[in-house]
């Protein structure tokens, strides 16, 4: 630390916070200023990716029609709307298709690829979403239509019949890059067709550099680690946010009352929500149509509809997750929570697996079931590969559908085999979770006084930005604090006000009525915290909060 500061002339704070996240000296400037050019890997270190261009390439140049197949989440919606817009500069119209999460389910389907099929498409590049899509994939590709797969989800050791999968998480990739969000890979592929493109041709070409908004987006909100090339397309990528150049991103800032510069907590908080909502509650491919489109009044319509379906996801989520809770108390001692009801939606069934995994600390397992069949989500901690173990309950035959990564993973099983899923993934999850909650230390970045709770300090960590996985927000931790003033909020909030000999500071503690962090605060009595320092604004005045995630009585 003392060389930092020696160095770079560096406070001491900040100095803090780059050694615990473990930079040495000499990566100290580029964590702090990261670079697309000097984290960027050779794109063509990717499996496949030189016959993906080369078919995208004879694409463009017999102006084929190509169709893009998405997900329904914003990983998917942004990588669907960078391929669109960067092929419209060719003179290309693809046609965009977004499978109904509830008739359809995710990923490719026979029944959709013969509708494109249909239309006289001859291309169709799937994009988070398709590495085990063997029956859609093969089938087609028997026919007078390719498809090339654009995905980061894990991958078995057979790979579907395609023109190409470029995937950084497929087996035999050795590229390093399998901490990319599908729009990660996606824009990489893209760098690889400028690139052949420029061997070729005089012309103008694509600016990659105008679609990081959406990189930025789709990254943020698929919580991939925020590091190497991740963390520079996203600071890159908020900058191009800020100039509004997209249309439907600015309509969705309006709609969010959005009345700063956009920040990763607004992408993932505010946006990214809001995109999801239509593939969760409403129209799935609505939120892509938005990235898509450049018709002002369109973008404010679709803004305001996604607005709508995500007040009703609200509604639905809080009575899904009232439920799930009461279910879940019996199971705090097991390695996973696995939940299961009759008509939970399945476009909420996510959200809630991460308030239960939240809620328990451990990976959290949450069902729909529909008939006899069971549809589930799941979300997990650090060091437990949930996508990992999906993949081998669907290889076993417990599971009908499944995949994901290791944070994340979707699947659907026969309603019978829930008790044979849940016992296979408490012995398979068991030792990795005792792992992790072994391991589990309140970790915080600096000890510093309620003095030093102000706007500059967060000025100073902000610095740091862009914070998220893999490179977590800071932590800072006080002692001997005197709570002087402490009121109920709405949905079980409290706010405070903080004090330590003169010097007092604005404090909340979210969701902390009836749980242990409430009852310690709620005593007024002397305490020792840990949270996070944010900003906050309030009718156009900011203000510095601490944001309260730990206490214990000094």
């Amino acid at each position: 630390m003392a060389a930092l500061v020696q160095q770079y002339n560096l406070p001491e704070l900040l100095a803090r916070i780059i050694v615990g996240r473990g930079i040495v000296p000499e990566e100290a400037h580029g964590w702090l200023q990261p670079r697309i050019r000097t984290s960027m890997p050779d794109p063509r270190l990717l499996k496949d990716i030189d016959k993906a261009v080369a078919r995208i390439l004879r694409a463009i140049e017999a102006q084929e029609k190509v169709a893009i197949f998405g997900d329904y989440d914003v990983d998917g919606a942004t990588s669907t709307a960078l391929l669109v817009r960067y092929l419209k500069q060719f003179a290309l119209e693809p046609i965009v298709y977004i499978p109904d999460r509830v008739k359809e389910g995710y990923g490719p389907s026979l029944t959709a690829f013969e509708s494109l099929e249909s239309q006289g498409v001859s291309l169709i590049i799937t994009v988070d979403c398709g590495t085990v899509a063997f029956d859609a994939i093969d089938t087609i590709a028997e026919r007078n239509c390719d498809v090339i797969v654009v995905d980061h989800h894990i991958a078995q050791p057979q790979l579907p019949n395609a023109v190409a999968v470029v995937n950084p998480n497929r087996l035999d990739d050795d590229s390093a890059c399998g901490n990319l969000a599908a729009v990660g890979v996606t824009w990489m592929l893209l760098t690889a067709i400028n690139s052949a493109l420029r061997d070729v041709t005089k012309k103008p070409l694509p600016d990659l550099l105008q679609f990081l908004d959406l990189v930025a987006l789709g990254t943020i909100c698929d919580v991939v680690t925020l590091k190497g090339l991740n963390r520079a397309l996203v600071a890159q990528g908020m900058r191009v946010m800020n100039e509004q150049r997209n249309i439907g991103l600015r309509a969705l800032c309006t709609i969010s009352r959005l009345d700063e510069a956009p920040n990763p907590y607004h992408a993932g908080f505010l946006l990214g929500p809001r995109i999801n909502a239509g593939g969760r509650v409403g129209a799935a491919g609505l939120g892509s149509e938005l990235l898509c489109s450049d018709d002002p009044l369109f973008c404010q319509q679709a803004a305001e509809t996604l607005d709508r379906y995500n007040g009703e996801r609200q509604a639905i989520e809080q009575m899904v997750r009232e439920e799930a809770e009461r279910m879940a108390e019996c199971q705090s001692n097991l390695p996973a929570i696995c939940v299961a009801n009759p008509g939970w939606h399945e476009g909420v069934i996510g959200i809630v697996a991460g308030r239960l995994k939240e809620l328990y600390d451990r990976p959290a397992l949450v069902m729909s079931i529909n008939g006899d069949t069971a549809k589930g989500s799941a979300r997990s901690v650090p060091g437990v590969d949930i996508g990992a173990a999906v993949t081998a309950a669907r290889q076993m035959g417990i599971l009908t559908a499944g995949g994901g990564h290791a944070m994340a993973a979707g699947f659907s099983l026969p309603v019978q085999a829930i008790p044979a899923f849940e016992t296979f993934l408490h012995q398979r999850l068991e030792g990795a979770v005792s792992d992790y909650q072994s391991g589990r230390q309140i970790l915080y970045d600096a000890e510093v006084h309620v003095g030093a709770l102000t706007l500059d300090t967060f000025a100073l960590m902000a610095q740091g930005e862009p914070y998220g996985m893999g490179n977590p927000a800071p932590r800072l931790a006080l002692r001997q604090v005197d709570i002087r003033y402490c009121e109920r909020m709405k949905d079980a909030h409290l706010r405070l006000t903080l004090s330590q000999g003169s010097a007092t500071a604005r404090a909340v503690a979210f969701q902390a009525v009836g749980q242990p962090l409430g009852e310690v605060l709620e005593q007024r009595k002397p305490v020792h915290l840990v949270g996070q320092l944010k900003r906050n604004r309030w009718q156009g005045v900011d203000s510095a909060q601490f944001i309260i995630s730990e206490a214990a009585l000094a």
